[in-house]
């Protein structure tokens, strides 16, 4: 049994615990944290030094209920509701008032991939959106191209709504669409930006009809989608005086405790309080307040890049959450830990408890694991010392900051190697995909590559597992499904399916049909008819 199924089991027998009134008691005993105007230094390799960042993160314990029935008694440990997000939750739904997969990697802690169950034999495209390819002229570093399809960035939110299954999903048309996951067609119109809506979308997971996605015309938009058409809400701009580098928002925002955090490419970090409510006509309104906005870089990274492109420090990857602890990657190799318990007991001050240097461009999203453990992934970009060091592929104790690298594995240090995807934590491996085409497997504890499997770079999808299946798309348009029943050893190929484009963006599976968009311009559900 996989540890996805495992806690998805403990989950819902703690609500059937709760739903009988069983008393269950938490202690938490809490750690400190540093301020968030010290920057952490380094030491001549980069590595952190112990003059700024104080020590562990916080130890927890809890006290496990005790159920005893006339043959078995089974110990459950309590939910804990002491932090935003339990480290238990770990695989599971992000919640219970929506069901389905609301945002990149479907929860906090980026490790939920939706509900088989899976084809085990050759499935095929059911539908495709929409009857002409999705499109739209946009610059990259002064250059004008057309750009279609969705893109590294565009994984789609599956989720139920009104006794139906929607897909949300931005793609280079400059549009969010609003599709009917069962037939393929308009739910309601698409809602138009003014430049390509390359960013992961995040459907509101309390049940508020809101999602939440950026675009590359610089903005961040809270969307209503409770009428016959959407609804723009409230916009943020990135493009701010104070930005390093760019002014898109590529990552999937999170909503905790009537909070969205988010992280811009403009480099800084986000932190906004909704106040979602309904009006008297039962139309759903925000009215977002900014609760804290700090830097995604420090002085000492700045340093450290150099010569090598030291403004380009974006926030690409999604933030990830687990405890209190908000987890950033950026494009400038910073990996920063913010203590962000003031969203749940009030307040906005944030602290920084944890900072790490990966030496390049990392934009892979993190994934803090239920043992209090984080996987870092990198790029090899700017070609540095400290890539070529501490390699692409990291797991990560933060309660050792000193000194935090458990693993790491390296790929072959040349430039546009290394890994642009987000991990699967599968029992006791780690799935991992390089931009050149390699998907590993590495035991969870050792760090040892268990076995590697080729595929067409380059390889930007992140892989995803249910029932044992793990999908994985590649650059040749192709999304393979491969029996990792036994994660441990070689997979063995069950099924391909042919796309159009290349496989950019991150599928999802919902109740066994796979949905995923391309760069051939249209986003496709496949499955057994």
């Amino acid at each position: 049994m996989s540890s996805f199924t495992k806690h998805g089991m403990v989950f819902l027998l703690v609500l059937a615990l709760l739903g009988t009134g069983l008393g269950l008691l938490t202690e938490v005993f809490s750690g400190e944290s540093e301020p968030s105007t010290i920057d952490a230094g380094t030491d001549g390799n980069g590595a952190t030094a112990n003059t700024d960042d104080t020590g562990p993160l916080a130890t927890d314990t809890t006290i496990p209920a005790t159920t005893t029935s006339s043959s078995t008694t089974t110990t459950v440990a309590a939910p804990r509701t002491d932090v935003l997000v339990d480290p238990a939750s770990f695989g599971t739904p992000y919640g219970t008032a929506v069901a389905g997969v609301l945002t990149f990697r479907g929860n906090p802690t980026r490790s939920y991939y939706g509900t088989g169950p899976v084809p085990q034999s050759q499935p095929q495209v059911l539908w495709r959106y929409p009857g002409s390819k999705m499109c739209g002229t946009s610059s990259e570093y002064g250059n004008v191209r057309s750009w279609c399809g969705t893109g590294w960035t565009g994984q789609p939110a599956v989720f139920e709504r009104d006794g139906r299954t929607w897909a949300v999903f931005g793609a280079y048309d400059y549009k969010i669409h609003f599709v009917d996951a069962i037939t393929g067609q308009d739910i309601i119109p698409p809602f138009e930006t003014n430049d390509l809506a390359k960013g992961n979308v995040t459907i509101d997971p309390d049940g508020y009809p809101l999602v939440y996605a950026g675009s590359r015309d610089n903005h961040l938009r809270v969307i209503a989608f409770d009428g016959t058409e959407p609804r723009e809400l409230f916009s943020i701009d990135a493009r701010v005086g104070d930005r390093m580098h760019n002014d898109d928002w590529d990552a999937a925002p999170l909503v905790l405790n009537d909070h969205l955090i988010e992280g811009s490419e403009n480099s800084w970090f986000y932190g906004l309080k909704l106040n979602r409510a309904y009006a008297a006509d039962g139309t759903v309104t925000v009215d977002p307040q900014q609760v804290f906005r700090v830097q995604g870089w420090d002085d000492q990274l700045i340093k450290d890049l150099g010569s090598k492109d030291p403004k380009r420090v974006s926030l690409e990857a999604s933030v990830s959450v687990s405890g209190d602890t908000a987890w950033l990657n950026s494009s400038g190799g910073l990996v920063q830990g913010w203590d962000i318990s003031s969203l749940r007991t009030g307040g906005g001050e944030v602290t920084r408890t944890f900072r790490f240097w990966t030496g390049d461009d990392s934009d892979s999203s993190i994934v803090p694991d239920d043992e209090g453990f984080i996987y870092v992934g990198a790029e090899i970009d700017r070609m540095t010392s400290r890539s070529q060091e501490v390699g692409q592929m990291l797991k990560l104790d933060p309660r050792n900051p000193d000194n935090p690298i458990v693993w790491s594995v390296k790929t072959t240090f040349r430039a546009d190697d290394g890994v642009w995807t987000t991990p699967i934590i599968t029992g006791n491996v780690v799935i991992w995909t390089t931009k050149p085409g390699e998907i590993y497997g590495i035991d969870r504890t050792t760090g040892a590559v268990l076995w590697t499997q080729k595929i067409n770079g380059p390889a930007l999808s992140s892989p995803l597992l249910v029932d044992g299946v793990l999908i994985q798309g590649d650059g040749a348009g192709i999304l393979h499904a491969y029996d990792v029943s036994n994660p441990s050893v070689q997979p063995s190929e069950l099924w391909t399916v042919q796309l159009d484009g290349n496989i950019e963006s991150t599928p999802v599976i919902w109740k066994g049909r796979i949905y995923v968009g391309t760069r051939g311009g249209y986003f496709v559900c496949i499955g057994t008819p």
